[in-house]
């Protein structure tokens, strides 16, 4: 699994903008592809809201890769 830390500069960043903004998903719209397709865990279980805030210290796992947020 490759493993990559990702800076957010406010409170949360959304979940989809998460995986676009990391380069994980290339459009917004593959990431809500993969969310709805129950593709990505959060913290180890699978999340399939579009919107889930994710915070500092969360991990979201995506085809075979690992955000960790700071």
């Amino acid at each position: 699994m490759k493993k990559q830390t990702f800076e957010i500069k406010g409170e949360y960043i959304e979940l989809i903008k998460l995986l676009k903004a990391s380069g994980l998903c290339d459009m917004g719209s593959d990431a809500k592809f993969a969310v709805s397709n129950q593709q990505v865990k959060v913290n180890g279980e699978i999340d399939t809201r579009l919107r889930a805030k994710i915070k500092l210290h969360d991990k979201v796992e995506f085809n075979g890769n690992l955000i960790e947020v700071m």
